[in-house]
């Protein structure tokens, strides 16, 4: 599995270990990545302890239904945008009552989807008080499109704990 997810493996190592210092939980909502985020966090051992679960809502009527993202921006803007990712992070965290959600949507190929080109990726990370998103611009095979928007969520994910800790941290230094 950890092979399947190309260099996610060792993110999502990082990703558990900086949750479970936290006592912090993770959801996952995937779309493109088809469940390689997933996988990539269950490989490691003791995940159990910050990964809730995940949805892999790869069709567009499913994020709406199961992660509530908003009907008139699926039909009007197709599921590839950064709202939407937006919108699946944050659902997926409600739905799972998780800590941090985190998303992926985009095109894997062969073919465009909703106007955008094949290696148009977004994605997103909700959180206690946070909401971040990225936008990919990927080349490659679909196996490699996929396994980068797989880690990328990951390493977006590690940078909004670790800046998260350090203010926490601030907070706490200031506050003595």
């Amino acid at each position: 599995m950890a092979e399947a997810a190309g260099g996610a493996a060792g993110v999502a190592a990082d990703v558990l270990r900086l949750l479970a210092e936290r006592d912090q939980t993770l959801a996952v909502a995937e779309s493109l990545t088809g469940g390689m985020v997933a996988a990539a966090l269950t490989a490691v051992p003791g995940a159990s302890r910050s990964f809730r679960g995940s949805v892999t809502a790869y069709a567009t009527e499913l994020k709406h239904r199961i992660l509530g993202v908003d009907a008139g921006l699926l039909a009007a803007e197709g599921a590839v945008n950064v709202q939407v990712a937006e919108e699946m992070a944050a659902g997926v965290r409600r739905v799972m009552g998780a800590s941090w959600g985190i998303a992926t949507t985009g095109v894997a190929g062969p073919d465009p989807q909703d106007g955008q080109p094949v290696g148009t990726v977004f994605v997103a990370v909700a959180g206690p008080g946070i909401r971040n998103t990225a936008r990919l611009r990927l080349n490659g095979s679909r196996a490699e499109i996929r396994r980068e928007s797989a880690r990328t969520v990951l390493e977006l994910l590690s940078s909004e704990l670790r800046e998260n800790l350090r203010g926490q941290d601030t907070e706490q230094n200031g506050g003595t």
